[in-house]
C-alpha cells in the first residue's frame, strides 16, 4: 500500500504544490484546508503522516499536533513554518512532530524529510512488533518443561526478575542459558528497556574493550568515528554477557569496574560515563575451579555470582522430552510449512532413551531435520537420524560388563559399535563442527573421514571435504 500522508495548509498553492510533488514520489495525498477540516478527515480515514502548517485560523498546527498525538500516535507529524519563526516549530518538536518544513520549500529537502519521516515510523512499528514477540516468546508459558527441575527454574525466574539483581547462569551448552536470561529481563520492570547480548567466546581479545565499553574517534588505527560500546547501548535496561568464562582477564579487570562503580570509559577518552546496567552471565564452565586455577578473577565472580540459576541437563529431565519434541514439531511444521501430524510411541520411546550430549538445542535440530526429510503423516523410529537409533551418549561396556561365554564374542564388532558410538558422540559435542570433533578424539580429520564413511554415518558434508 502506498503510504497515506494528509497535507493541512490554509493556501491553496502550498497544498498544491505539496499534492503534486509528493504523489510523483508514489504517496497517497488528501489535503485539508485547516486545521478544524484535518480533525474531521483523520476520524474517517487512516494516515501514517501529517504535514501541517504552523499558523492557520480557528485550529493552530500545535493544536493539530496535541490532536494527533493523543488521538493517534502512530501517525508521523511534521510542519511548516515560514522562513524566521523557526523556534516556534523547535517547540512543536519538543511535543512530539517529527520535523519541520521551512517556507519557501527546496523539493529535495521535502523528499528526504518525508522519506525519512516514513522510514523512521517503520521502524517504529517494526521494534513494537519485534519487542512483543520477544516478550510474548520469553514468557514462562513459552519455556517448555513440567519436570521438578523446570518448576525450580521458573520459581526462581520469577522470583529474580522482580530485582536488578546480578545473576549467574550456568549449565552444559544446549540447555537453554540465554532463553533462562531473556525470561528474567522480560518478566521483569526492565522488560521495556534494552536487552544487549555480548558473547564473550566470539569477539578477539583485540576488540574485546571496544565493543562492550566503546571507543573515541583516533583512538586507535580503524577507530574513524565515535563509537558507544554495548554497555551504553544497554543503559537502564540487562546486559547478557554469554559465556563469560572466555573473558580475558585484562578485560575482566574493567568489567569489574564497570559493575562495583557503575561508570564506563571508551577507549582513547579521559572521562566516565555512567551506566545502570543489570548484569546476567552465563556459562558452561567451571568459575569456581577457574578461580583456584587464576584464570577468572575472585572478585569478579562473586559480583557475577549473586543468584546462581543452573540449567539442567536433558537427560537430568527425561520426562520432558515428550513435551519439547512436541513443541519443536509444531514450530518446524509452521516454519517449514509442513503437516506432519505427531510422532510415534515408538520414536518417542527412540527418543527418550537418547542421552542428547546437545540437550535442548540437539533435540531441536533432531526435530527440525525430521520435520524436513518426512515424507510421511508421522514421525517414525527410522524418521531419526541414525545416530539417534544408536546406543551413542549412554555410558559405553567397559570390559568388566562384558560376558565372554562358551561362544565367545565378536571383538571387532565390540570395538567397531563403541568407535563408532564415540565418533558420533564428539561430533555432537563439538556442535557438528567435525574438525574440532577430531581434535577431541585426537586424530586427523582425514581420519575422521574415513571412519565416518567406514560406518556410513553420512555426518561431513562436501564443503567441509573441501575445506580440508
Amino acid at each position: 500500500m502506498k503510504p497515506r500522508i494528509l497535507v493541512v495548509d490554509d493556501e491553496d498553492s502550498i497544498r498544491e504544490f505539496l499534492e503534486i510533488m509528493l504523489k510523483k514520489e508514489g504517496y497517497e495525498i488528501t489535503t485539508a484546508e485547516d486545521g478544524a477540516v484535518a480533525k474531521d478527515v483523520l476520524g474517517k480515514k487512516t494516515f501514517d503522516m501529517v504535514i501541517s502548517d504552523l499558523q492557520m485560523p480557528h485550529v493552530t498546527g500545535i493544536e493539530l499536533l496535541k490532536f494527533v498525538k493523543d488521538n493517534y500516535p502512530e501517525t508521523v507529524f511534521m510542519m511548516i513554518t515560514a522562513f524566521g519563526t523557526a523556534e516556534n516549530a523547535v517547540e512543536a518538536m519538543k511535543m512530539g512532530a517529527y520535523d519541520y518544513l521551512t517556507k519557501p520549500f527546496k523539493i529535495d529537502e521535502v523528499r528526504l524529510n518525508v522519506a525519512n519521516a516514513l522510514r523512521s515510523k517503520n521502524l517504529e512499528v517494526e521494534n513494537r512488533v519485534l519487542k512483543k514477540e520477544m516478550q510474548k516468546e520469553y514468557t514462562f508459558q513459552n519455556m517448555v518443561g513440567n519436570s521438578e527441575a523446570m518448576h525450580r527454574i521458573f520459581d526462581l525466574i520469577k522470583r529474580v526478575s522482580q530485582a536488578p539483581t546480578n545473576v549467574l547462569v550456568t549449565g552444559e551448552s544446549g540447555t537453554g542459558k540465554e532463553v533462562v536470561a531473556k525470561a528474567i529481563h522480560f518478566n521483569g520492570p526492565l522488560k521495556d528497556r534494552p536487552f544487549v547480548t555480548i558473547n564473550c567466546g566470539a569477539i578477539p581479545e583485540q576488540l574485546m574493550e571496544s565493543e562492550m565499553f566503546g571507543h573515541k574517534k583516533g583512538s586507535f588505527t580503524s577507530a574513524v568515528f565515535d563509537k558507544p560500546g554495548l554497555f551504553e547501548v544497554a543503559d537502564g535496561g540487562s546486559l547478557f554477557l554469554d559465556e563469560i568464562g572466555e573473558l580475558p582477564v585484562t578485560i575482566q579487570v574493567k568489567l569489574l569496574r564497570a559493575i562495583q562503580e557503575r561508570v564506563i570509559r571508551r577507549v582513547g577518552a579521559t572521562e566516565d560515563i555512567k551506566v545502570e546496567v543489570r548484569i546476567i552471565a552465563a556459562t558452561n564452565r567451571n568459575l569456581e575451579d577457574m578461580v583456584k586455577q587464576g584464570t577468572f578473577r575472585q572478585d569478579l565472580y562473586y559480583r557475577l555470582n549473586v543468584i546462581n540459576i543452573r540449567t539442567p541437563a536433558l537427560r537430568e529431565r527425561k520426562e520432558d522430552i515428550p513435551l519439547l519434541a512436541t513443541h519443536f514439531l509444531k514450530k518446524y511444521n509452521e516454519r517449514l510449512n509442513k503437516n506432519v501430524n505427531g510422532i510415534s510411541l515408538e520414536a518417542m520411546e527412540v527418543m527418550k532413551k537418547y542421552e542428547y550430549p546437545g540437550n535442548v538445542r540437539e533435540l531441536e535440530n533432531i526435530i527440525e531435520r525430521t520435520v524436513a526429510l518426512e515424507s510421511g503423516a508421522t514421525i517414525l523410529p527410522e524418521s531419526l537420524p541414525p545416530f539417534v537409533n544408536t546406543p551413542v551418549g549412554r555410558k559405553l561396556a567397559s570390559s568388566q560388563e562384558i560376558e565372554i561365554g562358551t561362544e565367545g564374542i565378536e571383538l571387532d564388532k565390540i570395538i567397531g559399535q563403541i568407535e563408532k558410538e564415540l565418533i558420533v558422540k564428539a561430533i555432537h559435542t563439538a556442535g557438528g563442527v567435525k574438525k574440532k570433533a577430531a581434535k577431541l578424539l585426537h586424530i586427523t580429520f582425514r581420519s575422521m573421514r574415513y571412519r565416518v564413511e567406514k560406518y556410513n554415518l553420512g555426518l561431513i558434508d562436501d564443503e567441509e571435504l573441501d575445506d580440508e
